[in-house]
């Protein structure tokens, strides 16, 4: 199964998770035995790539970000999704719970054109008006510089996805200020296959992964699993997109639960570990398949 034309030498291991849905989504599953089972894996980086609430309530922030918190990782990185930003206060209690990271604002703010992306100014009881979380984070693992962008693909009030141009001009220069070995992206809605709540402007953040080379997209949402490589023949570019199914919903009428698990990512011996959980008769159950590149 030969996915990447093209692999670096970086030795890491990665744990990609998605679609918690703390609140009335999700399962009634067991959490401790869950974290158990991901804290039995060697990871340096976990990758949460959003819904991690329902109805993006504090208490369901809360209940995520304790879970999140029990991930024996120094390295957990989280994004919102789309029911993650069904509250003006979602970018301030995901910063409260989740992670209070350093938000990339846009460059000229009379160019944006998505939707509620601030609020009036005559709401209050709001810490920031604006409503987007997009941000970097640069990891160190074995001596080599790996940049994590994350892209807020998602809409207050909204199910469906729009990334805004005048944010990825801004992210775009923070990119290039940065010095890094691997760049990666994570991003909530998928930018090569879809649901009925798609991410509508999805080539432009396409042309966003050439113009950076990036060659590894990590997504949600759809709760559907699906790894797919994308190649660009004109412009010589190709990229890998690993779309996650759901780690604790219980609303998985297509599939179970899962969650990733890719050891030795960016080398030759890169292995995608699919780690299904299933709840019979009251108990939590694990299957695990490996798909060698």
């Amino acid at each position: 199964m030969a996915l990447l034309s093209a692999m670096a030498k970086i030795h890491m291991n990665l744990l990609h998770l998605s679609d918690m849905h703390f609140g009335p989504r999700h399962w009634l599953g067991n959490n401790k035995k869950l974290l158990e089972k991901i804290n039995s894996y060697d990871v340096d980086i976990v990758l949460n790539t959003g819904d991690s609430t329902t109805d993006a309530l504090e208490n369901e922030f809360e209940e995520a970000g304790q879970f999140l918190q029990g991930i024996d990782c120094t390295n957990v990185i989280s994004i919102p999704g789309n029911h993650d930003k069904r509250n003006m206060r979602s970018a301030d209690y995901f910063r409260q719970y989740i992670d209070n990271v350093e938000v990339i604002r846009p460059l000229n703010r009379d160019n944006c054109r998505k939707h509620h992306l601030y609020l009036d100014s005559h709401t209050t009881g709001i810490s920031d008006q604006f409503t987007d979380i997009n941000f970097l984070k640069k990891i160190t693992v074995n001596s080599e510089a790996i940049l994590v962008v994350c892209l807020d693909s998602n809409e207050l009030y909204k199910d469906t996805g729009f990334v805004d141009k005048e944010i990825l001009k801004a992210v775009s220069e923070r990119i290039r200020s940065e010095v890094y070995d691997r760049i990666v992206l994570l991003n909530h809605h998928s930018i090569l296959d879809t649901d009925s709540d798609p991410l509508f402007n999805s080539k432009i953040v396409i042309e966003f992964v050439r113009e950076h080379k990036i060659n590894h997209v990590f997504c949600g949402h759809t709760h559907q699993l699906s790894i797919m490589k994308s190649t660009d023949l004109y412009h010589g570019h190709s990229f890998v997109q690993y779309k996650n199914g759901s780690l604790s919903s219980a609303n998985t009428p297509n599939d179970t639960n899962m969650f990733i698990y890719y050891s030795d990512f960016g080398t030759e011996k890169m292995k995608i570990h699919i780690i299904r959980c299933e709840i019979k008769g009251g108990d939590l159950n694990f299957r695990e398949e490996i798909v060698a590149l």
